[in-house]
């Protein structure tokens, strides 16, 4: 079987813009929750969110290029950029035929579609503009990263609510496998921190309404959680087969080796109580990657500082690694950056990537209280140096789709 490596990471997040800046924020167990600044917020339970602060697509983009893209694709193209120029990727010396651009997004251009709508009903459907539909689709943030990179493999979006970007980095890293691609751009972004997607999270009661205190709010894991933190930005890695990247003399941060997707079958927004879905997305990776379940030493797990995610989470590794649940430190960065949606899976493997390069464990940050249903080494508050050989990251959502992702040190 080909190997699958990765090549290079650039984002844009409520910690930081680009790999260094995040990386340091996360270590440092830095938060991006604040009070939400782009809109009125007196009548929402939740009042807080983790926003993109000190953005401006000017300073990236085209002034007419970045009018015509929603924010959710602002944040694509350049966390892409941002991957390719830390690759120092030269993609004029590559067969861009070869290369492929499969992003996740949950909602994508919601942004837009609120600000057309308001038009629509004020000032009549004449008003509306002509560039609604291609700037709030989700498939707009993979098809103008192509664009604009120029790529002109398979390139598609993937939805599956929270999963989305676990997801699209799972089938990439099949289509090199199988050799129908040798680099693919792959990630997620999201932008929905709007007046409808806050009330729409709000009304099912699933957003933390700590909103005196907000870099407490999002605490995965601890006892005294009440909701998650909406959370925006992109994450973006290459992944390359391997001998195409040691040909053109490239960085390696790792290797991506197994990846589990399954189901839950079971309800629209709660997961399976028995977490059967997430313990086999796990265990199919690890079957993938021929790895025993006593060898992975860290997971970034999904974590969303919600009652029933959490708490299943820890069953669904239980399930799994029995005995060896307790020697493995989770950890949960959502506690940083607020839960990116379909782009949560991005992020995360950019972080889940560093910590085995580097050998760091980062922190669940707001881990005070001990919940006696989440009793495991979430890490808590502070990093741990740690060397370990293989990571997993998990990815859990909405409709019951979770998705593992298995990765190794590179060696």
């Amino acid at each position: 079987m080909r190997r699958i490596v990765i090549t290079g990471l650039g984002c844009v997040t409520p910690i930081g813009t680009g790999k260094d800046k995040f990386w340091e924020a996360i270590k440092a167990g830095k938060s991006g929750v604040g009070p939400i600044t782009r809109f009125d917020t007196t009548d929402f339970t939740c009042k807080i969110a983790a926003e993109v602060k000190d953005f401006n697509p000017e300073d990236y983009l085209d002034k007419k290029e970045a009018k015509r893209m929603d924010r959710f694709t602002q944040y694509a193209v350049v966390a892409a950029r941002g991957a390719i120029e830390d690759g120092n990727i030269n993609l004029d010396k590559l067969n861009r035929d070869n290369i492929g651009v499969i992003l996740g997004t949950g909602i994508g251009g919601l942004e837009t579609f609120e600000a057309e709508h308001k038009k629509l009903l004020e000032r009549g459907p004449k008003r509306v503009s002509p560039l609604l539909i291609p700037m709030m689709i989700t498939n707009m943030g993979a098809a103008q990263v192509s664009m604009d990179l120029g790529l002109k493999g398979s390139t598609m979006t993937i939805t599956t609510a929270c999963a989305s970007a676990t997801h699209a980095i799972g089938e990439s890293f099949r289509m090199i496998e199988k050799g129908i691609m040798d680099m693919v751009v792959t990630g997620g972004t999201e932008a929905s921190i709007t007046p409808v997607g806050l009330a729409g999270f709000c009304s099912m009661k699933a957003l933390s309404t700590n909103n005196d205190n907000p870099q407490k709010a999002s605490r995965p894991f601890d006892k005294e959680r009440d909701g998650f933190i909406m959370g925006e930005g992109a994450g973006i890695i290459v992944l390359e087969e391997l001998e195409h990247a040691l040909k053109r003399g490239a960085t390696i941060y790792g290797e991506i080796v197994g990846y589990g997707s399954t189901s839950d079958a079971y309800h629209i927004t709660q997961p399976d109580p028995e977490a059967m879905g997430g313990t086999n997305a796990m265990r199919l990776a690890l079957e993938e990657g021929n790895v025993d379940y006593r060898d992975v030493g860290y997971i970034n797990a999904h974590g969303t500082s919600t009652y029933f995610n959490d708490k299943l989470e820890t069953i669904a590794i239980k399930n799994l690694f029995k005995e060896h649940a307790k020697d493995i430190n989770i950890s949960s960065t959502k506690s940083m950056t607020g839960h990116l949606l379909g782009a949560a899976g991005g992020v995360e493997a950019i972080v889940t990537t560093l910590a085995l390069k580097e050998g760091i464990i980062p922190p669940t940050t707001n881990y005070d209280h001990p919940d006696e249903e989440c009793d495991l080494n979430y890490t808590p508050n502070k990093m741990v140096e740690r060397n370990i050989k293989y990571a997993l990251s998990n990815s859990l959502g909405f409709g019951g789709h979770n998705a593992s992702l298995l990765f190794k040190k590179y060696e």
